[in-house]
C-alpha cells in the first residue's frame, strides 16, 4: 500500500496494523524517518515537501513492484508526508513482509533508496539561518546505485 499523507500518521499504529495483515510473514522489517531538529549545524524549525500528486504516488507504485520482482515480499507499506512539519514528526515509513528476514530488510533498503534519491518530492528546510532546498546527498545516490548490479537470485541463474 502506497500512502503519501498530508496528515501525520502514528508508526506503531501503522506498524500494528502492518503486521496483523501479514500474519503469516516470517520477518516484519520497518524503518521510520523524521525531520532532524539541526541540519548543518543549524536549527531547523519547519520542512515544507512538495509532490506532484498521482505522479509521485505512480512512481513509487512501479517501484514497489519492482521491490516485488526481486525479492519475494508478502507484503509492503510505504506512507511518505507531504506539507509542512516539525521537528521530530515522522516524515516516511516502509514496511515490508516476507518468509525470510533478508528479503525484508533488502527490500525496505531498497525501496529507503529509491524515496531517497528519485521519488518525485521536493524538500524545503526552514532553518533559523533561512531556507534551504534539499537535494540528495552524494552518499544517498552511491547507496542506491547497488541496487543496479544484479540481484544474488539473477547471479545464481
Amino acid at each position: 500500500m502506497i500512502n503519501v499523507a498530508s496528515e501525520p500518521f502514528d508508526p506503531g499504529a501503522e506498524l500494528s496494523a502492518f503486521e496483523k495483515k501479514a500474519s503469516g510473514a516470517g520477518a516484519v522489517v520497518s524503518f521510520v524517518g523524521k525531520v532532524r531538529a539541526i541540519a548543518g549545524g543549524d536549527p531547523v524549525k519547519a520542512l515544507y515537501l512538495e509532490h506532484y500528486p498521482g505522479v509521485t504516488e505512480r512512481s513509487i507504485g512501479e517501484i514497489e513492484a519492482k521491490a516485488r520482482q526481486r525479492w519475494e515480499i508478502e507484503d509492503a507499506l510505504i506512507i511518505h508526508r507531504v506539507g509542512a512539519l516539525e521537528p521530530g514528526e515522522p516524515i516516511v515509513m516502509v514496511c515490508v513482509a516476507s518468509a525470510h528476514r533478508r528479503e525484508a530488510f533488502e527490500a525496505a533498503d531498497f525501496l529507503m533508496d529509491y524515496l531517497k534519491t528519485e521519488a518525485m518530492f521536493w524538500k524545503k528546510e526552514i532553518r533559523k539561518s533561512g531556507e534551504a532546498w534539499i537535494e540528495p546527498r552524494k552518499e544517498d545516490y552511491k547507496d542506491a546505485a547497488r541496487w543496479r548490479q544484479p540481484a544474488r537470485n539473477d547471479e545464481e541463474e
